[in-house]
């Protein structure tokens, strides 16, 4: 059985109860089962303090994700797959100058963040790029979960 936490450091007020669907049916979708993660909600002055320390980047982000596992070759009962951070606000603005809800913005950012933890790298090239956002964009459309 897979096991998360949502830490709602920023006071995020919206109901969010939702992304207990995302974040199982996307670890299903993966066949990942004994797994723990965390999704911590933060603001963007913390988002941006993390940006630079972790990667020398100096301007806030909208999803970290920090994976413990480096390679498949993990023992233990329950794999401890990481952290993911969103910034609550850039999600807010996001969810506003792309025309969807913050519900579709904050899903997208979970389902992108957990698949980064499972190793998927749209950073590397263009090919990795197209695998994790059609794999993202499967995952909310099979959870009805649209623009």
């Amino acid at each position: 059985m897979n096991q998360y936490e949502i830490f709602n450091e920023y006071d995020y007020k919206e109901d969010y109860r939702y992304l207990d669907e995302v974040i199982e049916y996307t670890l299903k979708k993966q066949n990942i089962s004994n797994a723990y993660l965390s999704v911590i909600f933060i603001d963007d002055d913390k988002m941006h303090e993390m940006n630079k320390e972790y990667r020398g980047i100096d301007r806030t982000t909208d999803v970290l994700s920090f994976a413990y596992e480096d390679n498949e070759n993990i023992i233990g009962e329950v794999r401890e797959l990481g952290d993911i951070f969103i910034s609550i606000p850039k999600m807010k603005s996001q969810a506003l100058e792309y025309g969807h809800s913050e519900k579709r913005e904050l899903s997208f950012l979970v389902v992108h963040g957990i698949l980064h933890l499972l190793g998927f790298d749209h950073t590397i090239d263009l090919e990795h790029e197209k695998a994790q956002f059609s794999l993202q964009d499967e995952i909310l459309n099979e959870l009805n979960i649209t623009r």
